[in-house]
């Protein structure tokens, strides 16, 4: 937290250096990001990441999609659009906070990126970008489209599940499942018939900011709860903030298979 000289955040564990909740997913042979916050460009500078084929957005709060202008780069340098899925009222807000990335005549430059609204209780397919539009970047002008090339097209199916960022269902928010592993954050509430869908993950994420009860977030017990009724084999506590302890610290008081998420961990 700027300005904080607590334990956590002059910590000289790089464990306890948070920037915004994100996951880079390699499913299928298909990259997909969820959410694309304020961090999203040093976040890929620092991963090594070149390649993007979609990104999934959870909700519309800035620290999920305040990134997103920064898709330019993916854009110039694989030559195509970068797939977006969210539900209707996520585009909304992208449409009042990045007009200039929707208007028909677009500055040179502008992020190109393709929406896709999804409905929370049905499946959908993410494809390979590969079978998008080409962009051509033309000086002074901006990217010319063409047609894109025939290649070979590859997809993969990802379950919404739909969750809730208040107890009183005011602010949809999804999480995501990929094969055997589901990612959610921000979610304070889910419907008991959400969890038919988690059955069977290996390992699941949920995010947490504090010890006890929180308005818009899930207390340390109720993602115990949550975690014990999905019974996945592997669980992980994100969106950490510094109220919580110190990652060593923490660790050591859950569970065997429970642990605090970090910048840079990797699941296979």
């Amino acid at each position: 937290m700027i300005g904080c000289d607590c334990p956590v955040c002059t910590s000289s564990d790089p464990r306890d250096r948070h920037l915004r909740s994100s996951a880079l997913v390699e499913y299928g042979g298909l990259t997909i990001l969820v959410d694309a916050g304020p961090d999203f460009r040093y976040q890929m500078l620092r991963a090594g990441v070149r390649h993007l084929d979609a990104i999934v957005l959870t909700h519309n709060h800035k620290d999920h999609t305040g990134g997103l202008d920064d898709i330019r780069a993916f854009n110039l340098i694989e030559g195509h659009p970068v797939n977006i899925f969210c539900e209707q009222y996520v585009c909304d807000t992208l449409k009042g906070e990045y007009p200039y990335a929707f208007a028909e005549n677009k500055y040179p430059g502008s992020p190109e990126w393709r929406v896709h609204i999804i409905d929370s209780s049905a499946p959908f397919r993410v494809h390979t970008n590969a079978i998008e539009e080409i962009l051509r970047w033309e000086k002074g002008f901006g990217y010319v489209h063409s047609r894109p090339a025939e290649v070979e097209d590859k997809s993969v199916e990802v379950i919404p599940i739909q969750g809730w960022h208040l107890s009183t269902k005011e602010i949809s928010v999804l999480g995501y499942r990929f094969g055997n592993i589901a990612y959610m954050t921000d979610i304070k509430h889910i419907d008991d018939s959400e969890y038919e869908k988690l059955k069977g993950v290996e390992y699941v994420t949920l995010g947490c900011v504090k010890w006890a009860e929180h308005r818009s977030h899930p207390s340390v017990d109720q993602c115990l709860e949550f975690f014990e009724r999905v019974g996945a084999k592997e669980s992980y506590i994100t969106h950490l903030s510094h109220l919580l302890p110190k990652y060593s610290d923490f660790a050591s008081m859950l569970p065997e298979h429970v642990h605090p998420a970090y910048d840079g961990l990797v699941i296979e």
